[in-house]
């Protein structure tokens, strides 16, 4: 059940975070803003139905959508 649930740069942001990296960090990575990776965290979390940033890991390794 690999079903689409996140946009390819939600995806990035999150395969980052799950690496460890910071926003900054993710940031300076995908060439976009602090605030665009709060944001794509933000709208990441929002779909998945969860309250915060391992919650939204957590689900999206329970999806197949990312692997640790």
């Amino acid at each position: 059940m690999n079903k689409k649930i996140l946009t390819k740069r939600e995806e990035e942001v999150f395969s980052l975070l799950v690496k460890n990296k910071t926003t900054k960090e993710i940031a300076q990575s995908l060439d976009i803003s602090e605030k665009t990776v709060r944001n794509h965290i933000s709208n990441a979390m929002q779909k998945l139905g969860v309250k915060g940033r391992a919650q939204a890991v957590v689900e999206l390794i329970r999806l197949g959508n990312i692997t640790l």
